[in-house]
């Protein structure tokens, strides 16, 4: 996909992950794909190679859990994991927060640097997945490189 073809919110992604050293490329799948299972088809990928990038509170301060599609957080283990309490972020801040629709929001590019954390599960594959910042946009990426990109730390999500 072009640049000039981005929405700009995910030249802001593209922009960020180059400043950080990955090779910055956002596609778009050629088919709209509205669910992890669908966007696995349309890269070839494994559906549990797909990250979501959702936001929460942890003792009221937001945090960016990049999870595995298939994991569902629990925040009664994964809170104390973090050492706080876990609570779902409201979907206006999340998106004031991170500056990026819900349904699209990348690991990074956004206004400030969010605390983060990596689903471990997602080292088990040589490439994963990531949304763009945008709900039609995507990028490549390791695990390895997201957590280099994101300066996440590793996480064990159930």
């Amino acid at each position: 996909m072009r640049r000039s073809s981005l929405p700009m919110v995910a030249c802001r992604v593209a922009d960020t992950l180059i400043a950080r050293g990955h090779h910055g490329v956002i596609v778009s799948p050629d088919t709209p794909t509205s669910s992890a299972i669908d966007a696995a088809r349309a890269f070839g990928a494994h559906p549990s190679a797909i990250t979501t990038a959702q936001l929460f509170l942890l003792d009221n301060d937001p945090v960016l859990l990049l999870v595995a599609a298939h994991h569902q957080v629990n925040l009664h283990r994964t809170g104390p994991r973090l050492e706080g309490k876990l609570t779902p972020c409201p979907t206006a801040l999340a998106e004031r927060v991170t500056g990026q629709p819900i349904t699209g929001t990348a690991p990074v590019g956004h206004p400030t640097n969010l605390p983060t954390w990596v689903d471990t599960a997602l080292a088990a594959h040589r490439e994963i997945w990531a949304a763009g910042g945008h709900p039609t946009t995507v990028f490549r990426t390791s695990y390895r490189e997201l957590i280099r990109i994101t300066a996440g730390l590793p996480v064990d999500i159930d």
